[in-house]
């Protein structure tokens, strides 16, 4: 088991930036697969983007292609999802998870561990 704790949410406006981190305890995340998520309020929670267990592949929803990039130093044991250009409907809260395999998924539910999630809020 992976215990993840996120960080580096906050407010911004419009147009700018935010760098999540996700730091993990427990010497199985350098193999593991893992990915953000994201759920809005009345909303149901959303696939952001996945990273292999080497950082060799990883995957976007379309509605953040070419504006945030996942990230992984399993030196230390951390993820991060950088995130330019923000807009209001990318208003949520942050999870990230990690699953007992080295490959992606984008379904939540292959995603055995997860942390306590960071609000990231894009208003003016």
């Amino acid at each position: 088991q992976v215990q993840l704790v996120e960080s580096g949410g906050g407010v911004v406006q419009p147009g700018g930036s935010l760098r999540l981190s996700c730091a993990a305890s427990g010497h199985t995340f350098s193999t593991n697969a893992a990915g953000w998520f994201r759920q809005a309020p009345g909303k149901e929670g959303e696939y952001v983007a996945t990273i292999s267990w080497n950082g060799g592949s990883r995957y976007y929803a379309n509605s953040v292609q070419g504006r945030f990039t996942i990230s992984r130093d399993n030196a230390n044991n951390t993820m991060y999802l950088q995130m330019n250009n923000l807009k209001p409907e990318d208003t949520a809260v942050y999870y990230c998870a990690a699953r007992l395999s080295r490959f992606t998924e984008s379904d939540p539910h292959a995603y055995s561990d997860w942390g306590q999630g960071t609000q990231v809020t894009v208003s003016s």
